[in-house]
């Protein structure tokens, strides 16, 4: 049986191949997909999705709008150097007839969790204020998920945006904070096992060439934009496949080696705001609340995500 599943997301590159996974990949019953202001603003974001999809032949997947901004504060949306200004990576795919839902990210989770039959897996791979609000707003069906599984935050490595601070936890450390705390058993997929997962540029190639369809051309495109970046900053076109690495976890869970244990979020530091505290070694007693990922199989990701999106792009050639 197919695990339901909804993407929490804000498209953006990495999350434009995580939903590519997601489509490719006959254990997930992709049943809707919410929006959130992060790497780019929120029209942009749910725009990527409705487009993303039609590209993976997935127009029958609803897009809702969510939160434009965080709870508490307003972040400064991601820099356009990493993403590009319209979150792409300059790569301009079709629009398709269909608008994003109009019961909103909230409405369609409400809608999605309470009617479907079997408990659903959230995979929040933006900021987590989508998820906080349905949790405080519909603590009953909150609770009725599954799982939740994030990409966000790191124990050993614990930022990418500040010092200490993960993108996706800094942005909207406060609705992290709540979500981590909110009784939803957790898998945190962060930044500990996503700056192990590194792709060599070379490592996409069966996206590329003459036989290459519409789906891998514009992956292609986009990891070649991607690695510009890191290329510009790390001397290697090596990128980190943050979000696919979410999606990824719930289809092969035996990718990433996890400990259970608690973790917080800090939201007052004025050095350490966002950064995500792991108590691994029990200190202070309290309940574990998260699955933290802290090793991953590397060469099995690679093939597996690679993979699926090239059997993706064969298929809808």
């Amino acid at each position: 049986m197919a695990i339901p599943v909804i993407i929490d997301t804000d498209p953006g590159i990495d999350d434009a191949i995580a939903i590519a996974l997601a489509c490719a990949s006959p254990e997930i019953d992709l049943l809707g997909i919410t929006t959130v202001g992060g790497n780019t603003g929120i029209e942009n974001t749910t725009g990527n999705a409705l487009k993303l999809l039609h590209l993976f032949g997935r127009d029958d997947v609803p897009v809702g709008a969510g939160a434009a901004r965080a709870l508490a504060f307003e972040a400064d949306l991601g820099d356009p150097t990493i993403h590009g200004q319209g979150g792409l990576g300059g790569v301009e795919l079709a629009v398709p007839e269909r608008g994003s839902d109009p019961r909103g990210a909230l409405g369609l989770l409400v809608d999605l969790v309470e009617s479907h039959p079997e408990p659903i897996t959230l995979i929040a791979i933006g900021p987590l204020t989508n998820v906080a609000l349905f949790a405080a707003t519909r603590p009953d069906l909150y609770a009725k998920l599954d799982r939740l599984v994030i990409m966000g935050g790191g124990v050993h490595i614990t930022g990418n945006h500040t010092p200490t601070g993960e993108f996706n936890i800094w942005f909207d450390p406060e609705a992290a904070a709540r979500v981590f705390s909110a009784g939803v058993d957790v898998t945190m997929v962060g930044l500990d096992v996503t700056h192990k997962a590194m792709f060599a540029g070379t490592d996409w190639a069966p996206l590329r060439g003459a036989d290459a369809g519409a789906v891998g051309t514009a992956i292609a495109g986009m990891v070649d934009f991607y690695g510009s970046f890191y290329m510009s900053q790390n001397g290697s076109d090596a990128t980190a496949q943050h979000d696919s690495l979410a999606v990824a976890a719930v289809v092969k869970p035996e990718l990433v080696t996890t400990q259970h244990c608690w973790v917080g979020v800090e939201t007052a530091g004025t050095l350490t705001r966002g950064m995500t505290v792991a108590d691994l070694k029990d200190v202070w007693k309290q309940t574990p609340n998260t699955h933290v990922a802290l090793d991953v199989d590397v060469p099995a990701f690679i093939e597996l995500l690679v993979g699926r999106i090239a059997d993706l792009d064969a298929r809808l050639r």
